[in-house]
């Protein structure tokens, strides 16, 4: 397309510039490209663009060259080939359930898992025919007993969203691949990142691989890591799934902005150093705590005598920097929250991962926390603060809390 200089409006001049800005341009940060129109040469050109294998650009919805990066940098990091970005983790679930599940068919959730998944599955999931069941985790037994024919889609979170049981994930693995072969298994893999265990690989002594057939990801935790964006994203080995999750991510316009494209990229290459220091920092944290009179249970899976500690040090390699302790149910709930708001350093807030570090209180049946908990949780999520500072800010609150 050409400009005539001596015929066209200034304006229409800018629009239709001649200027293309020479190949060959090299950075360490990617380009951010901000798109919804996307420009073909030709109108057999614009008919023949496939996004869906990533071949070529149609839309702005669909990706563009930093929408598809970030995908292929996230599906190397946890070991899949494929990757779909979502507004946040949850939407990741939700796309997941909305993609393979119809009415009649069921879905299986662990009774500790991320609360929004289970607010889906009652609400949404069950105002169209599709029905839930919850498994204990920790009982292959009890994973056994909730699966069938009408099982499509059995979920796998590590460890617990609060109380931060580790699973046995190859026994729950083999559990679903022996008694329904039909279902597809969903691992929410935010805490493990791509780098506390290979979920698509549990066992590489195993033939066939074992693992899981797609991971979800809160974007928003561990690859962002500066609290500041929401997003998530799908990854998976398989291209059937890959194609049925992408067409239906593209009927639900589920579109991510570019500059919080950008902010991933930019967090992506420090993802390794941030994990091993809150995981270095959380077990500190944890060891201390195992001393206090005040905490009846340290639960952080890389802690020996938290649940499902032996499965965690059998399957894992790092441990993200979560950890949650339940205090003397002598101690009265609303004394914990005083500890919460006067500690220092620690913000209260949702989410984890990011530079900060947080603490949030729950309460013994709350719905967040599972049966045999007596007393007051705290679940912190370490940051990237000097750690004897952060011990030094919990035991000034604890001498507040001494059980009399």
């Amino acid at each position: 397309m050409s400009v005539d200089k001596h015929r066209d409006a200034p304006s229409t001049r800018q629009i239709h510039h001649d200027y293309v800005a020479p190949a060959g341009f090299g950075a360490v940060a990617p380009g951010v490209f901000r798109a919804s129109t996307v420009l073909f040469e030709s109108v057999q050109a614009q008919r023949t663009a496939n996004w869906v294998d990533k071949s070529a650009y149609t839309y702005g919805l669909h990706g563009t060259p930093t929408s598809f990066t970030l995908e292929a940098r996230l599906a190397t990091l946890e070991g899949g080939t494929h990757a779909i970005l979502v507004p946040s983790g949850l939407a990741a679930i939700a796309l997941v359930d909305q993609a393979l599940l119809s009415g009649g068919d069921t879905v299986l959730i662990p009774d500790n898992a991320y609360f929004p998944n289970k607010n889906v599955a009652a609400h949404e999931l069950a105002r169209w025919g599709i029905a839930h069941r919850f498994y204990d985790p920790m009982d292959a037994g009890s994973l056994r007993a909730a699966l069938g024919d009408d099982v499509k889609l059995v979920w796998i979170e590590p460890p617990g969203s609060v109380t931060l049981e580790f699973p046995d994930l190859r026994g729950l693995v083999r559990t679903v691949r022996a008694h329904a072969p039909q279902a597809v298994v969903g691992l929410d893999n935010t805490w493990g990142s791509g780098i506390a265990f290979d979920a698509f690989d549990l066992d590489p002594d195993a033939e066939p691989a074992l693992g899981a057939d797609l991971t979800v990801h809160a974007l928003t935790k561990y690859p962002s890591g500066g609290a500041d964006l929401m997003m998530g994203s799908v990854v998976t080995r398989s291209q059937s799934l890959y194609e049925r999750i992408a067409l239906t991510h593209s009927r639900l316009g589920l579109g991510v902005g570019p500059n919080d494209v950008e902010l991933v990229l930019r967090g992506l290459p420090t993802i390794a150093l941030r994990y091993a220091a809150q995981d270095a920092a959380s077990r500190r944290i944890a060891r201390w705590a195992l001393g206090r009179r005040e905490i009846v249970r340290v639960l952080h899976p890389a802690t020996p005598g938290s649940p499902g500690h032996e499965h965690w040090a059998a399957q894992c390699r790092a441990a993200a920097g979560l950890v949650t302790l339940e205090f003397d149910p002598a101690i009265a709930p609303e004394r914990v929250d005083r500890f919460v708001d006067g500690l220092r350093l620690f913000g209260i807030g949702w989410s984890w991962a990011g530079p900060m570090s947080l603490a949030v209180p729950y309460r013994p049946g709350s719905g967040r926390v599972g049966s045999g908990y007596r007393g007051t949780m705290v679940r912190l999520s370490i940051g990237l603060e000097d750690v004897d500072d952060l011990i030094r800010d919990l035991e000034a609150g604890l001498a507040t809390l001494a059980v009399r």
